[in-house]
C-alpha cells in the first residue's frame, strides 16, 4: 500500500488549529497562581498534548469521517485529493488517539482522565453512531468545551497537583466556552452548500447566514461581558476595563460580519478572535493577582 508523505500527514493535522487549546490550558496554567519555574515540566508536558497530541488527534479523525463533504467543500484536503491513500486517515487518527493517551500519563490522574474526556468529545463529534457535528448547536458545543473550557481546565488542575481549580476559574472556563460556541460557528460558512447537500445541519444552514451571525455573534459577546462584571466583582477593575476594551475592539468586526455574512466571516475569524482570546488571557491574570493576594 502507498504512504503518504510526512507533509501531508502534517496538512492532516493541520499545525494551524493547535493554538486554541494550548492557549486555554495557558490560561488555566496562569489562573491557578502557582509558580511557573517549578512547574515547567507539567506546562511542557500539557502543551504537547493539547495542541500536537489532543487536537491533531480530533484533526485526524474529523477529516477521516469527513471525506465525503470535504470532496465537495475542500477537495484539495489530503484525503478527498488522494493524497493520503487508502485508510490511513483512520489508522493516523487511531494511532495519534493512543499516542495521546500514553502521554497524558505524565500528567497523572485528571490529565490522564481530561485527556481521555477531550478524546472522547473529538470522536464523537466526527464519528457515527453520534456525529454531533451532524446538528450545529450540539458539534460546536462538543468542540467549544474541548478546545477551551476542559483545556483550560486541564491546566489549573495539573498545577494544582490534580485538585480542581477555584471556582472563579471555573467560571471562567465555562463562559469563554460559552463563547467559543459563537467562533466555531464562523467555521462553517464556507461549507454551507457541502453541508446542505450530505446533511449536516451547520448554523447557517438551520438558520440561514444572517440568522448564524446574528447569533454567532451574540454567543461570543454575553459571555465576554458576564466576565467583565465578574471581574468587578472580584476588584480586579483595571482587568475588567482590558477585556472590555478588547470587547469593543470587535464590535466593528462583528457588525460588518453581520451585513456580509459569507464574504466576512474569515476576517472576524482572523481579527476578532484574537481579541476574544487575548481577553481570555487578561481574565487569566485577573485571577493570578487574585488568589495570589489572597493566599
Amino acid at each position: 500500500m502507498a504512504r503518504p508523505s510526512l507533509s501531508t500527514v502534517t496538512e492532516l493535522l493541520k499545525p494551524i488549529t493547535w493554538f486554541p487549546p494550548m492557549w486555554a490550558f495557558s490560561c488555566g496554567v496562569v489562573a491557578s497562581a502557582q509558580s511557573f519555574s517549578a512547574n515547567w515540566g507539567l506546562i511542557c508536558l500539557g502543551l504537547v498534548l493539547t495542541g500536537p497530541l489532543v487536537c491533531a488527534s480530533s484533526q485526524a479523525v474529523n477529516d477521516w469521517f469527513d471525506r465525503h463533504v470535504d470532496a465537495i467543500n475542500e477537495p484539495n484536503r489530503p484525503i478527498p485529493s488522494g493524497r493520503m491513500p487508502g485508510r490511513w486517515g483512520l489508522y493516523i487518527a487511531v494511532l495519534w488517539t493512543v499516542l495521546s493517551l500514553i502521554w497524558a500519563w505524565g500528567l497523572g490522574t485528571w490529565g490522564f482522565w481530561a485527556c481521555a474526556l477531550g478524546l472522547l468529545f473529538a470522536w464523537a463529534y466526527s464519528a457515527p453512531p453520534f456525529r454531533l457535528k451532524l446538528n450545529g448547536w450540539w458539534g460546536n458545543t462538543a468542540c467549544a468545551l474541548s478546545y477551551e473550557g476542559l483545556a483550560w481546565v486541564t491546566g489549573g488542575a495539573v498545577m494544582l497537583g490534580g485538585a480542581l481549580p477555584h471556582v472563579e476559574s471555573l467560571l471562567l472556563a465555562l463562559l469563554y466556552s460559552v463563547g467559543a460556541h459563537g467562533i466555531m460557528t464562523l467555521n462553517d460558512f464556507k461549507a454551507i452548500e457541502g453541508d446542505k447537500q450530505m446533511g449536516v445541519r451547520s448554523l447557517p444552514v438551520q438558520l440561514g447566514p444572517l440568522g448564524a451571525a446574528q447569533a454567532a455573534c451574540v454567543i461570543m459577546l454575553v459571555p465576554q461581558l458576564v466576565v467583565v462584571g465578574l471581574l468587578v466583582s472580584w476588584s480586579q477593575p483595571w482587568h475588567a476595563a482590558g477585556v472590555l476594551a478588547l470587547v469593543l475592539a470587535q464590535l466593528p468586526l462583528m457588525l460588518s460580519f453581520v451585513r456580509q455574512p459569507i464574504d466576512k466571516a474569515l476576517m472576524l475569524s482572523a481579527f476578532g478572535v484574537p481579541l476574544y482570546v487575548s481577553g481570555m488571557m487578561v481574565s487569566a491574570w485577573a485571577l493570578h493577582f487574585l488568589h495570589q493576594v489572597s493566599a
